[in-house]
């Protein structure tokens, strides 16, 4: 029988209220954690050159552990989200035990590879012995942070999946607080405390983990009064459910973990071109990836609502629903864009550069303005609404081809072969964040990825 009209966008006003509240509060959460990695590259910057050398390395290795993370985390909230339009907790929970079972044992993993062969971890990101050395120090400590950030990704993630956000936000104010705190004490050896240069570093960034687990822990047990978590049936052995989460969770870490080896290779493109490219670039890059975490909490934020709304199982009311936020995520992109090439003068006067490096910086400012346009349309999209819509193989299918068939040969052409500019070279790296636009577009307008993943009520 036929219902009401199909609206275009959608009309409840409590949709926009709960989407604006949970944006606001995951970009906000994102800027924080990243603030902490800023924080970090500032004090070992200023202790010594090899330091901050030996950090960044390090940090290459914590990238990787993201995309393993956030793989982990995001297939959960694909599903848990479904489960929460319905109102059903159990099996969100048993979800949330076999997420958890997966992220020990991929902490385990690392902290072997870590533990037993550090050296030959780092080689893979320099030759420097001086490098070599001070990361392996850094190493050795921060390893532990790894596994605790893992597991407490998976936690925060079972919460965002029912819209409890607010939590993460204040973690990763404590977080940043102590992270930095500690850090100044340690590695400058004030307060009486002794000097312990970049071990420092990772004394205060493996309390800073530690002390976020234990929070989420207490706060999922002792204040949170949706998912009830810590039950009996968090760990129960389900087959079917077990089965679902596979399903999900493979084309999702193929994803992430394709692009993310994928990202120090293209800095190490433009790290072989000159001294004046590598400033340039990193001035550009920093103001560039602080307005990306606001993108990435629109992913998030759009993967949740979503889901949210397949679960309740109304046809047109998830149609409207995907083209509010597709349209909500572009407009929002266009501002961005549009205030990183205003202010891309105002902003570059905050470095001292020789006036090459300082002609390609102001260039590049510009590019990434509009690069943050199209990205903010195809990332929310593709992994905000098409993946937590259900379709999590599109997006792993589309970032193969994108970026190994097509960015990865022509940036290396155009760096080594063709001998571009260096603005040039950097639109071919980000070229991707355009062109996937449109097969973007054309995938959501087809609405077959709206599919159902959760399982009926004896299943769960």
């Amino acid at each position: 029988m036929e219902t009401a009209k199909e609206s275009f966008f959608i009309k409840d006003k409590s949709f926009y209220k709960t989407l604006f509240r949970m944006l606001v509060i995951v970009a906000l959460q994102n800027i924080v954690a990243y603030s902490v990695n800023m924080a970090d590259n500032i004090m070992l910057g200023s202790y010594s050159q090899e330091a901050l050398s030996g950090a960044a390395t390090v940090n290459q290795i914590f990238f990787m552990v993201q995309q393993f993370a956030l793989s982990i985390g995001n297939a959960l909230v694909a599903l848990a989200a479904q489960y929460w339009g319905q109102k059903r907790t159990a099996p969100i929970r048993t979800l949330t035990g076999i997420s958890l079972k997966l992220g020990l044992c991929v902490s385990a993993a690392i902290l072997v590879i870590c533990g037993c062969f550090p050296e030959l971890v780092l080689r893979i990101f320099t030759n420097s012995p001086e490098i070599i050395a001070e990361g392996k120090s850094y190493l050795l400590l921060v390893m532990w942070s790894f596994a605790l950030y893992i597991i407490t990704n998976v936690l925060m993630a079972a919460l965002r999946a029912v819209e409890t956000v607010n939590i993460s936000f204040y973690i990763s104010v404590v977080s940043l607080i102590v992270n930095v705190g500690i850090n100044y004490a340690l590695i400058f050896g004030k307060f009486g405390l002794p000097e312990m240069g970049i071990r420092g570093a990772a004394v205060g960034t493996l309390v800073a983990r530690a002390l976020e687990l234990a929070i989420v822990v207490i706060y999922i047990a002792k204040f949170d009064k949706k998912l009830c978590l810590f039950q009996r049936d968090m760990w129960h052995y389900n087959r079917e459910l077990k089965q679902d989460y596979t399903k999900v969770y493979l084309p999702i870490m193929c994803a992430q973990v394709l692009w993310g080896v994928s990202v120090p290779m293209q800095t190490a493109i433009l790290g072989h071109l000159s001294a004046d490219a590598i400033a340039a670039n990193s001035v550009a890059t920093t103001f560039y990836q602080y307005l990306k975490v606001i993108v990435i909490a629109m992913s998030s934020t759009s993967a949740v609502m979503i889901g949210h709304a397949i679960g309740q199982g109304e046809l047109k009311h998830i149609r409207a629903a995907g083209r509010t936020l597709s349209i909500i995520d572009v407009s929002i992109g266009i501002v961005l864009g549009l205030a990183l090439i205003a202010l891309h003068k105002p902003l570059l006067s905050l470095y001292s550069l020789n006036d090459n490096a300082t002609v390609m910086a102001l260039n590049l400012i510009v590019v990434m303005g509009f690069i943050m346009m199209g990205m903010s349309y195809q990332m929310p999209v593709s992994m905000g609404i098409i993946q937590g819509g259900g379709d999590t193989t599109f997006t792993m299918k589309m970032n193969m081809i994108s970026t190994w068939c097509i960015v990865m040969p022509l940036s290396f052409m155009a760096a080594f072969w063709w001998k571009w500019p260096v603005v040039l070279v950097v639109i071919v790296i980000q070229s991707d964040q355009i062109f996937k636009c449109l097969p973007v577009f054309l995938h959501f307008r087809k609405y077959k990825w709206m599919k159902k993943l959760t399982r009926e009520e004896n299943a769960g």
